[in-house]
Protein backbone atom coordinates (compact mmCIF):
# COMPACT_ATOMS: atom_id res chain seq x y z
CA UNK A 1 0.00 0.00 0.00
CA UNK A 2 2.12 2.89 -1.20
CA UNK A 3 0.53 6.29 -1.48
CA UNK A 4 1.30 7.65 -4.93
CA UNK A 5 0.62 11.23 -5.96
CA UNK A 6 0.89 12.64 -9.48
CA UNK A 7 1.85 16.28 -9.36
CA UNK A 8 3.44 19.13 -11.27
CA UNK A 9 7.08 20.05 -10.87
CA UNK A 10 5.96 23.17 -9.05
CA UNK A 11 3.93 21.19 -6.52
CA UNK A 12 6.82 18.78 -6.01
CA UNK A 13 9.19 21.70 -5.40
CA UNK A 14 6.89 23.29 -2.82
CA UNK A 15 6.43 19.92 -1.10
CA UNK A 16 10.21 19.47 -0.97
CA UNK A 17 10.66 22.92 0.54
CA UNK A 18 8.12 22.50 3.31
CA UNK A 19 8.44 18.74 3.83
CA UNK A 20 4.80 17.85 3.13
CA UNK A 21 2.11 18.27 0.53
CA UNK A 22 1.06 21.89 0.82
CA UNK A 23 -2.41 23.16 1.48
CA UNK A 24 -3.88 25.16 -1.42
CA UNK A 25 -3.03 28.36 0.47
CA UNK A 26 0.60 27.30 1.04
CA UNK A 27 0.93 26.31 -2.60
CA UNK A 28 -0.46 29.63 -3.83
CA UNK A 29 1.96 31.54 -1.59
CA UNK A 30 4.99 29.83 -3.13
CA UNK A 31 3.66 29.86 -6.69
CA UNK A 32 3.02 33.61 -6.45
CA UNK A 33 6.78 34.03 -5.96
CA UNK A 34 7.54 31.87 -9.00
CA UNK A 35 5.06 33.79 -11.16
CA UNK A 36 7.23 36.89 -10.85
CA UNK A 37 9.99 35.17 -12.85
CA UNK A 38 7.85 32.76 -14.90
CA UNK A 39 8.89 34.23 -18.25
CA UNK A 40 12.55 33.49 -17.55
CA UNK A 41 11.83 30.21 -15.76
CA UNK A 42 9.74 28.65 -18.51
CA UNK A 43 11.45 30.19 -21.54
CA UNK A 44 13.86 27.28 -21.81
CA UNK A 45 11.04 24.72 -21.81
CA UNK A 46 9.77 25.87 -25.22
CA UNK A 47 11.69 23.19 -27.10
CA UNK A 48 9.49 23.66 -30.17
CA UNK A 49 10.88 27.20 -30.45
CA UNK A 50 14.59 26.50 -29.86
CA UNK A 51 16.49 25.92 -33.10
CA UNK A 52 18.99 23.56 -31.49
CA UNK A 53 16.10 21.18 -30.78
CA UNK A 54 13.92 21.75 -33.85
CA UNK A 55 16.84 21.22 -36.23
CA UNK A 56 17.65 17.92 -34.55
CA UNK A 57 13.97 16.88 -34.50
CA UNK A 58 13.64 17.59 -38.23
CA UNK A 59 16.24 14.90 -38.89
CA UNK A 60 14.52 12.18 -36.88
CA UNK A 61 13.18 9.32 -38.96
CA UNK A 62 10.12 7.81 -37.33
CA UNK A 63 9.76 4.09 -37.82
CA UNK A 64 6.67 2.01 -37.26
CA UNK A 65 6.62 -1.61 -36.16
CA UNK A 66 6.19 -4.08 -39.02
Amino acid sequence: GANVFLASAELAAVAALIGKLPTPEEYQTYVAQVDKTAVDTYRYLNFDQLSQYTEKADGVIFQTAV
